[in-house]
């Protein structure tokens, strides 16, 4: 099975960078207890007020599910509710292992 990678690109206003932040350690948490799969996450700050979220899922399968959970959890609907506008959403397989 090959490892999904979830990219994430979106927008947070700069008055609300550090709730975002703030939330996402209860959001980590949230997917690592609710989230089958869920191998970890990367978030990336770019120009512009946008932001990166790299996520790596155990298959398409359990990145699927996931996305069907929504916000369902505290940690997980205030990391989402600092978003401003969603910039893109990608799915893709890991080509390598960190090499």
């Amino acid at each position: 099975m090959s490892t999904t990678v979830e990219l994430t690109r979106f927008k947070v206003r700069p008055d609300h960078a550090e709730a975002m932040l703030a939330a996402r350690p209860a959001m980590l948490a949230d997917f690592r207890g609710d989230r089958e799969g869920f191998l970890g996450a990367r978030l990336v700050r770019l120009p512009g007020d946008e932001w990166l979220d790299v996520v790596e899922w155990r298959s398409a399968e359990d990145f699927a599910a996931s996305r069907a959970k929504g916000a369902n959890l505290p940690g997980i609907a205030a990391f989402f509710g600092a978003i401003a506008e969603l910039v893109s959403a990608e799915e893709g397989v890991l080509a390598d292992a960190g090499m």
